[in-house]
């Protein structure tokens, strides 16, 4: 059983949790992550991990509470366990070497560029952070990127804080100003990340993208987080998550992305009612 030694609302729609389990916290590395089931019936779902801790034998996890398995990991409370936590799984990001590098961000997708940004800045990288929320308040970690950004553009769809506007005109903006990155770094939701890469690749920048299909195992046999790149099948799981940019087929991944919505929003509702009864 791995413990939850903190939970933390970041916003009403995402929370962090320190969760205990020190045999993850030894091998974790940015780019990584772990599936998880709440309890002993749930859901297999896999997340990121934010961040991690060698000697405290810690992993931090970010999710945002969309459907059903999420909705009940949030019932969880400091001191209790979740029943499964496996890994790390996936590929490592590959920074080392790289001298500068911006890192962007979109939405809860900055809970898996945070760590990408934090590990870059430990090697000694120049790293410029560019972040974007659709408002206010549903920022998250922005101390956390400026502890470890030499450059952190804030945006927000609405303009209610930091600038107005998307991560693409602000990373044109940097670019503009000559800046010459070894590497973009994008993570975020699909439709941003393409924008990014079809930025990036006007100008000739390799980028690397985190592509977090539909998964259930996590070790590449049951091919539900397959992805077309270069116009070979790959895995999330195995091969990933971390891909080029410029050879990702977004168009194929958004489309397979929204197979299972209503299947969702029903565990979504099932869940709620669930809830509303167990309050009773």
């Amino acid at each position: 059983m791995y413990k939850i030694l903190k939970k933390e609302a970041l916003n009403p729609t995402v929370t962090k949790m320190v969760i205990e389990a020190p045999l993850i916290a030894r091998k974790a590395e940015p780019g990584q992550f772990i599936i998880f089931r709440a309890k002993e019936d749930s859901e297999r779902v896999p997340l990121t991990i934010a961040d991690y801790d060698r000697e405290a034998g810690t992993v931090t996890i970010i999710f945002q509470i969309v459907g059903g398995a999420t909705m009940e990991l949030n019932t969880l409370e400091e001191g209790e366990s979740l029943h499964d936590f496996v890994g790390p799984l996936g590929t490592a990001s590959h920074v080392e070497g790289l001298k500068k590098v911006a890192v962007i961000g979109g939405g809860v997708g900055c809970a898996i560029a945070y760590p990408v940004a934090k590990k870059l800045h430990a090697l000694g990288a120049e790293v410029h952070s560019v972040v974007g929320f659709r408002s206010k308040d549903l920022v998250i970690l922005e101390d956390e990127f400026r502890a470890v950004s030499d450059r952190v553009s804030m945006m927000t769809d609405d303009g209610s804080y930091g600038e107005k506007g998307v991560v693409t005109a602000a990373l044109e903006a940097l670019i503009k100003e000559g800046n010459q990155y070894d590497e973009v770094i994008a993570i975020g939701p699909l439709i941003m990340m393409k924008f990014v890469c079809e930025l990036t690749k006007k100008y000739g920048i390799k980028t690397v993208v985190s592509m977090n299909p539909i998964m259930i195992d996590g070790t590449g046999m049951c091919g539900g987080c397959r992805l077309t790149v270069g116009g070979e099948t790959k895995f999330a799981c195995v091969d990933g998550p971390d891909f080029d940019g410029h050879l990702v087929d977004f168009d194929e991944a958004m489309h397979r992305g929204t197979m299972y919505r209503d299947f969702e929003q029903h565990a979504r509702e099932a869940e709620c009612n669930l809830l509303k009864k167990e309050v009773k």
